[in-house]
């Protein structure tokens, strides 16, 4: 067994909003940042995975950020922040400001590249500036999100393709698609935002979707259609399966800016092509696309690598998660997975999660 080099009741995996509010609840409930419980984010700055943005990408109907549990405190709120700033900057700004004011104490960059059952206790492995640290801790709360695991499909072809290949993570700017044949993947508010963006600057843009996209008018993204989205999620991680897609439950909204491109012909899809070439795409007639370069706006999965000394997935696919909590390890919890997956069910799951890891310390007699 591993002698850990420091201790803990509780370590929080990651400081994107369902981190972060985890642990002001945590400090609610009286637990001390920095000694009773430790908020690990890899992230070299604030903000999540907001950071890693690109640069156009704005705040607004389209791309919500929920304002985190006591900002108002601070007289702040994405509703009436900066729409014209860069959002990666204005969420790390906010996310800075709340950090300091609640003395949370974030240890960053540090990377969790394992954890390990050690009989009573949980051994964190991690990687940081200052080399690698072995933490020992009674509880984990899991808050990496998704942004580290972007998901790619395979079609025939696609490592043949001699042009570039950028998923949504990687994507930087419109400008360097100058010129250019694109195709764009994927029927969420990323795609249709690179869309939009490479407009003038693309010799071509091609959309291809596996399903239509649904757009609906935004009054309509009501908390009916929110919560039959988290309950899905909730569903599928109660039974381990892997998890569905938030955007596929509440559909896109029908911004002013996506209905003018609606209007002038700039959103029409095709069905998903059916091979590449190293040149084009191939649709399944046989017609070519000619492509220099494929942009896959295919989302993301849970991002769970560093738990697989766990065993916690399940052959469905995902992991079994009933209330936040593990159903294999209950000194395991999960913000940021299943109903928890997306600014929608965070902040309620904080509150939730913060309460069940003090009383599983109690019940430890920690």
């Amino acid at each position: 067994m591993t002698i850990p080099e420091l201790t803990t009741s509780c370590v929080v995996i990651g400081a994107g909003q369902a981190g972060l509010s985890v642990a002001y609840f945590l400090r609610r409930l009286g637990l001390e940042a920095g000694q009773e419980f430790v908020l690990i984010d890899r992230g070299p700055g604030t903000g999540g995975a907001w950071q890693h943005r690109w640069e156009a990408l704005r705040l607004g109907s389209a791309h919500r950020v929920n304002d985190l549990p006591g900002m108002d405190e601070l007289g702040l709120s994405f509703t009436t922040a900066d729409h014209h700033a860069p959002a990666r900057d204005v969420v790390a700004d906010y996310y800075a400001r709340y950090e300091q004011h609640y003395g949370l104490q974030v240890v960053r960059p540090a990377s969790v590249t394992h954890v390990e059952d050690q009989g009573r206790d949980l051994l964190v492995r991690l990687t940081t500036e200052n080399g690698p640290l072995e933490l020992g801790t009674s509880t984990i709360v899991n808050a990496t999100g998704t942004w580290g695991s972007p998901f790619v499909p395979w079609y025939p072809g696609r490592d043949r393709f001699a042009g570039r290949q950028v998923h949504t993570s990687d994507y930087t700017a419109a400008e360097e698609f100058a010129g250019q044949n694109v195709i764009i993947v994927g029927a969420g508010t990323s795609a249709i935002g690179f869309i939009l963006e490479l407009e003038p600057h693309a010799a071509s843009v091609t959309w291809a979707t596996r399903r239509p996209p649904e757009f609906i008018d935004e009054v309509d993204l009501n908390l009916e259609a929110r919560e039959r989205a988290v309950a899905e999620q909730d569903d599928a991680a109660r039974a381990g399966r892997a998890l569905p897609s938030i955007v596929s439950g509440t559909g896109v909204p029908r911004t002013r800016r996506i209905q003018a491109a609606i209007d002038r012909g700039v959103l029409d899809f095709r069905p998903m092509f059916a091979s590449i070439e190293p040149d084009a795409v191939v649709w399944d007639d046989g017609t070519r696309q000619p492509a220099d370069a494929i942009i896959w706006a295919t989302g993301f999965r849970p991002e769970l690598r560093h738990l697989a000394p766990l065993r916690l997935r399940e052959k469905e696919g995902g992991v079994t998660v009933d209330s936040y909590r593990s159903g294999r390890d209950p000194r395991v919890f999960f913000a940021g997975y299943g109903p928890a997956a997306s600014t929608i069910g965070a902040n309620r799951a904080g509150r939730n999660i913060a309460r069940q890891v003090v009383a599983q310390l109690s019940k430890m007699g920690r």
